[in-house]
């Protein structure tokens, strides 16, 4: 069957993410009230019993705030590393021992045919990860919330079949926009989050002809626009020298208030 997703929702109001094969259905972060993520679960026609599992990036709020719940709820075990787990423990509540499970940074886990492993990211948060999925000769990379692309990010998710990558903000919105320069600054540091010039300037890097899209994610609502961060990011990378024909590689949306359509890692 392969591995297929669907980015529930993706900003800076809420995150969570769908990975499925034949066998496995796992949930990246939590970051909305689990009623949210019900109704975002049934526009895309599953429910919460579906779910094995939720995997764990980070312990801001926009990635945790439905976690406890939902896994009380489903029974699911939770997946982080020991860092994380120490920073989500308040947020989370009473979670059952045999739920509560480690999956340290660097290192995987099979889920039946399907290998899940974490990298680690640039954020400021306790031990931030993105996620890598493979089934087979499929892979799906999950990166966000990273202040920069380092090298070993690059090697992370070079070769990705599909990659989920932030594109955060226009750096020219933000710096005009209304938030304190304090703020700003975070935004705009190697711990905050990845711009739209750095999202393209990473992608001109890593792509080969074996990554056919990639999902721009983790727009900010008042410093980006869905147009202009496709645009900027494709912008960057001819300006880089990379160069791509639509039916070869594409950029594709992610949204804030509606999931994407089921996609299967191995599609055109």
């Amino acid at each position: 069957m392969g591995i297929s997703f669907t980015v529930l929702s993706s900003g800076s109001t809420g995150n969570a993410t769908v990975v499925r094969n034949g066998e496995t259905t796992l949930m990246i972060d939590a970051g909305l009230s689990a009623k949210r993520i019900e109704e975002l679960m049934a526009m895309r026609e599953m429910t919460g019993q579906e779910l094995d599992g939720i995997l764990v990036t980070h312990e801001h709020s926009d990635h945790v705030k439905g976690l406890g719940a939902l896994a009380r709820k489903y029974n699911l075990p939770i997946y982080a590393n020991a860092n994380t787990w120490a920073a989500i423990e308040k947020a989370v509540g009473n979670i059952e021992e045999h739920n509560r499970i480690i999956l340290e940074t660097g290192e995987h886990r099979d889920f039946g045919s399907m290998r899940v492993e974490s990298f680690a990211i640039s954020h400021d948060a306790a031990e931030p990860v993105g996620y890598n999925f493979y089934d087979g000769r499929e892979k799906l990379s999950v990166a966000t919330d990273l202040g920069y692309v380092s090298d070993k990010v690059k090697l992370a998710i070079s070769d990705a079949d599909v990659l989920v990558l932030e594109a955060n903000h226009d750096i020219e919105m933000l710096r005009m926009g209304r938030y304190p320069w304090n703020t700003k600054r975070r935004i705009l540091g190697d711990m905050g989050h990845l711009s739209n010039d750095a999202a393209g300037a990473a992608l001109s890097e890593i792509l080969t002809g074996r990554t056919k899209r990639t999902y721009l994610a983790h727009l900010s609502r008042d410093h980006n626009m869905i147009e202009l961060a496709r645009m900027s990011v494709r912008g960057a990378m001819e300006d880089r020298g990379c160069f791509y024909k639509d039916h070869e590689f594409r950029l594709c949306d992610t949204y804030y208030d509606r999931p994407t359509p089921w996609d299967k890692v191995s599609g055109s």
